[in-house]
């Protein structure tokens, strides 16, 4: 990933709050079928190596899941907020009109060889785990147990696991810590302005700008 020193995030820490923040992941694979691409919601284990465990599963009629089967590697890619910035947000703009539009992001992206599981146990964990990471935000929380347990177990039939135990990863958060203060400020602004959806953003440009 291109990163130029004013975006990079090399904290172990901070990437993975992205990835639990924005689970969604896009999984990347090169393997005897050409290139593949699937999002699929992740789980990231910090305990496992240094740089942590990726977790997934994929259902059995996706084909996605025997590339990983072959592959040396794959990619995943987990976005955040994103958006469009427009010049009109920026003070340089009106000091000498020497500005052009560009896009903020957060980005993190990892990679990893692949282990195909097949393993109830691993399973039962992977899909507790993962709604768990989701229920607990909710004032009445679902629970895998809520389910009979034959139709739990005719669903876990139907899905294999996956573990990538990331051997690299990288993080990019391109939020104007490249303008001008008094352009920061513009920006923080503009997000505000669009309501709750820019928020976010305009939070990651000011702790950015202020920490750049």
């Amino acid at each position: 990933m291109y990163q130029p020193p004013a975006f990079r995030e090399d904290r172990i820490e901070v990437q993975h709050q992205l990835i639990r923040a924005h689970p969604l992941g896009l999984l990347i694979t090169a393997g005897p079928a050409g290139l593949l691409a699937n999002l699929f919601p992740f789980l990231v284990d910090s305990q496992g190596t240094g740089k942590g465990t990726l977790r997934l599963h994929i259902a059995r009629a996706n084909p996605q899941w025997c590339e990983l089967e072959a592959v040396e590697e794959c990619l995943v890619v987990f976005r955040g907020p994103q958006d469009y910035v427009t010049p009109s947000w920026y003070e340089t703009k009106r000091e000498t009109g020497k500005v052009v539009p560009t896009w903020n992001y957060v980005t993190v992206h990892a990679w990893g060889r692949p282990r195909v599981i097949h393993d109830d146990v691993w399973l039962r964990r992977q899909i507790e785990d993962l709604t768990d990471s989701r229920e607990s935000l909710r004032p009445a929380p679902w629970k895998v147990d809520d389910a009979p347990p034959d139709f739990i177990a005719a669903q876990m039939r139907g899905i294999i696991g996956i573990e990538i135990p990331i051997s690299r990863i990288e993080g990019k958060w391109k939020m104007s810590q490249n303008r001008p203060e008094a352009d920061r400020a513009g920006v923080a602004a503009g997000f505000r302005e669009a309501g709750a959806a820019g928020e976010a953003i305009a939070a990651i440009v000011e702790e950015r700008g202020a920490a750049h």
